[in-house]
């Protein structure tokens, strides 16, 4: 019987070289407004946005839904005005003085019950939900389960933004479907530099396989949809 779980799709910018970040892994800025508007549009189909802490950590904020035609489409299908937007911490180390705390969107952690101790111990408040994986190894995240309690809750849909050991973890748990890559002509280079897929890596008869889906050029950036094969 084939888990009932949303399904997901990660969306990134990277370099040509293939990096999401520089070597000290500042934010990325090097993406379009079109890259932006594409991200944008895509999270507007989305039931959630799932990011990992780290991401969090280094952005501050997340992207809230501001277009005001993609504001009125989810209106039109009685969605909420914007998705839930997820962050994964094992941990639960967040700081809960960060800007993304004062946006007007939901939010829920997904965390260990280690975690779920950490935060309410920091702050009672700031998350609507905490989803917390029956594990019982550390801080290891129970991705099938996670998921299947996400459907649950009515998430059908969820956009994953990085970072790659998120990523990683989730191709490893076969529980990515699509990728949207938007190729970015600069190079950054650097052996640390983080890419969009990390954690210990796939030897190559378990790499993962794509189909290319469509490609899309706007100036001098290259859009490229991929489906999973699972």
């Amino acid at each position: 019987m084939l888990q009932k779980r949303p399904q997901t799709t990660v969306i990134l910018a990277m370099t040509a070289d293939g990096k999401i970040a520089d070597f000290q892994r500042n934010p990325s800025q090097f993406g379009s407004r079109a890259d932006k508007a594409h991200l944008e549009e895509q999270i507007s189909l989305m039931d959630g946005v799932l990011f990992g802490a780290e991401t969090l950590r280094v952005y501050g904020t997340t992207l809230s839904i501001t277009n005001s035609l993609l504001l009125e489409t989810r209106r039109q299908k009685d969605k909420p005005l914007q998705p839930v937007q997820i962050v994964v911490s094992g941990s639960g180390k967040i700081d809960p003085n960060m800007g993304f705390f004062s946006q007007l969107i939901p939010r829920w952690l997904i965390t260990t019950i280690e975690g779920a101790n950490t935060w309410n111990k920091k702050c009672h408040q700031g998350f609507e939900r905490l989803v917390i994986s029956n594990v019982d190894q550390g801080r290891k995240i129970n991705w099938h389960n996670i998921f299947e309690r996400l459907y649950r809750l009515k998430l059908s849909k969820l956009a994953i933004l990085g970072g790659g050991n998120l990523i990683a973890s989730l191709l490893e748990a076969n529980l990515i479907d699509n990728l949207w890559l938007t190729i970015c002509p600069l190079l950054l280079g650097g052996v640390t530099s983080p890419t969009p897929v990390e954690g210990v890596g796939f030897l190559s008869h378990q790499a993962k396989l794509l189909q290319l889906l469509t490609v899309k050029q706007i100036e001098q950036e290259i859009f490229l949809h991929y489906r999973l094969h699972h």
